[in-house]
């Protein structure tokens, strides 16, 4: 990691680098970087396929340090988050790890995340957005205090059928008993982390959380360990291929920040989004109850929900209509790609109401550049 004496003028570097991007440059053989959060982080290391079966049938490791992490400590914090978030975080355990999201009044989403119990009154909440201005005001009236730490801990996601394997050959003795959703504390060389049974694959899979001046020494350890095992560094594309398949939501891709959005109806609710199952009404009340529970009442008008399309060809940003003849438009695509594992043509898609119910079948326009000629095809699509 550079060093502030070194560090350039903003002008000149306006993103950060992470305490693994030595090692991930060296290993860059298409040079293919994206912004993350005010970092730079790398799209594809070689190329998608390889990395993509990478995590299907090895070890991969991926960078997550841009990853926005917030310490919430105090007597008040489960109070405070239970207020904050639309899950019942007073049932998670210390040394447990949930997944939420946390609407507005009106019960559209501000973003998703991952909460972790690190002590009765300590947690870490990870979004992939900076949202400490939501954090700070929703914490008015709550004994708790709230800190962005995400230069403070870098952190590696550790994915794959062989992650397990791997890591307990690196040091992680034990890491076999962590079950889904736990954190266990361990060592590498000397060098404390704390890993979580997390990730964003839908495959066996670890994230470790680390000091930034360990990055480096962990990274080379794991490689070292999981050299025989077909380890391999990967980017965000392949990881978008495989979190599709696991049904995993992306934001500013499958939904927008309702802080974000502009237009009438472009926020999204978690009814909408498939969420239901993390909203607790029972809990009391939190920020967007009463918006949720009057559409429960009435039913969401629209639903995301996965498509298998025939066709090999992924249906990017495609329109769905009812009928093949693409008259009656009910629906879009927000993600889609040929899943190489499941050998179908698979996509995510905000649908109206009247069209979600599985078996369901909608037409997706999809186009087709064949020698910078476009063709238009109307492939059929099955709710699944």
């Amino acid at each position: 990691m550079t060093s502030p004496k070194t560090l350039a003028p903003h002008f000149q570097q306006p993103l950060l680098e992470t305490p693994f991007h030595a090692r991930a440059r060296a290993l860059s053989q298409v040079d293919s970087f994206v912004a993350w959060a005010g970092y730079t982080t790398v799209d594809v290391f070689t190329t998608v396929e390889q990395e993509y079966f990478a995590i299907r049938n090895a070890t991969t490791l991926y960078d997550l340090t841009p990853m926005v992490k917030y310490r919430i400590v105090g007597p008040d914090a489960v109070p405070y988050l239970n207020r904050l978030v639309t899950r019942d975080l007073a049932k998670l355990k210390p040394d447990r790890v949930a997944y939420c999201v946390w609407c507005n009044d009106a019960g559209h989403l501000i973003d998703d995340g991952t909460v972790f119990r690190l002590g009765e009154t300590e947690f870490q909440l990870c979004t992939a957005e900076r949202q400490i201005d939501w954090l700070l005001d929703s914490a008015i009236g709550f004994d708790v205090r709230i800190a962005e730490v995400t230069e403070d801990i870098a952190a590696l996601a550790v994915q794959g059928p062989t992650s397990c394997a791997v890591l307990t050959a690196a040091g992680l003795v034990g890491i076999d008993r962590l079950k889904p959703f736990e954190i266990g504390y361990f060592s590498v060389d000397g060098r404390r982390l704390t890993a979580s049974r997390t990730g964003f694959t839908g495959d066996l899979g670890y994230e470790l959380w680390m000091a930034p001046q360990d990055a480096e020494a962990v990274w080379d350890a794991l490689m070292a360990a999981g050299r025989s095992r077909g380890v391999r560094a990967i980017g965000s594309q392949a990881l978008n291929i495989a979190r599709l398949e696991a049904g995993f939501l992306s934001p500013n891709v499958d939904f927008i920040s309702a802080e974000h959005t502009i237009r009438p109806g472009r926020d999204r609710s978690p009814l909408e989004l498939g969420l239901a199952w993390l909203v607790d009404f029972d809990k009391g009340h939190f920020n967007g109850r009463r918006a949720l529970l009057a559409e429960r009442r009435r039913g969401p008008r629209r639903q995301l929900v996965g498509l298998d399309i025939a066709g090999n060809k992924p249906a990017h940003n495609a329109l769905l209509y009812a009928e093949a003849n693409g008259k009656r438009e009910i629906g879009s695509v927000s993600s889609a790609a040929w899943s190489p594992t499941c050998k179908r043509n698979i996509a995510l898609a905000m649908v109206e109401a009247s069209h979600v119910q599985m078996g369901s079948t909608v037409w997706a326009e999809i186009y087709l550049n064949r020698e910078l000629v476009w063709e238009r095809r109307m492939s059929r699509a099955v709710v699944v």
